[in-house]
């Protein structure tokens, strides 16, 4: 049976997201309702802003299903804005910033500077044979890391790919570009 993996498709790399995991025989939809997050077997949660996300998360009565689909075991792959809304913690946040949870790290928001101090280049993922081109925008890095979580990747000693289960997720943009390798792993979390 081909899974349904939804994208939240509240802002952010939608459309990339859903070009990526479609080319991963999966069907891929995007995902603004309850009961639209009903119909997943897995969800992306894309780059964006993580506190605009939230509140529209919050605004189209997403927010608390997402939390208990989560905390239920759904698999969730979060990228950038998606890693802090998987985040139990979170520094330099808004203040009251809401995430959905479920991933035991604490994360920097902008960790790696503003816009301008964007970068890309290869990075190491463990588990993936050869670099993927990791793009940095805002990006945030993980500060601490939970007993049950586990490292991926790191750039200058920060973790930047982490995960825990059934969650995977990276301060990274890999929807960028047409290596689908990091969609390809979180797609395997869904077909358990």
């Amino acid at each position: 049976m081909t899974p349904t993996v939804g994208v939240l498709a509240l802002q952010g790399d939608v459309r990339e997201h859903l070009v990526a995991l479609a080319s991963l025989d999966v069907q891929a939809i995007a995902v603004r309702r309850p009961g639209e997050l009903d119909a997943c077997d897995g969800l992306v949660i894309p780059g964006g802003e993580s506190t605009t996300m939230a509140k529209l998360a919050r605004i189209f009565d997403l927010l608390d299903p997402l939390r208990k689909r989560v905390a239920a075991g759904l698999p969730v792959f979060g990228t950038c804005a998606g890693m802090i809304m998987l985040a139990d913690r979170v520094l330099d946040g808004a203040a009251g910033q809401e995430t959905v949870g479920g991933l035991d790290i604490t994360v920097r928001r902008n960790a790696f500077g503003r816009q301008v101090d964007s970068f890309e280049g290869p990075l190491d993922v463990a588990g993936l044979d050869g670099p993927v081109h990791g793009v940095f925008i805002r990006a945030p890095w993980v500060e601490q890391v939970g007993p049950e979580a586990e490292v991926l990747a790191t750039v200058e000693g920060h973790p930047v790919a982490v995960r825990q289960g059934r969650l995977l997720a990276t301060s990274f943009h890999p929807e960028v570009g047409s290596d689908v390798r990091l969609h390809g792993m979180f797609t395997e979390l869904v077909r358990g």
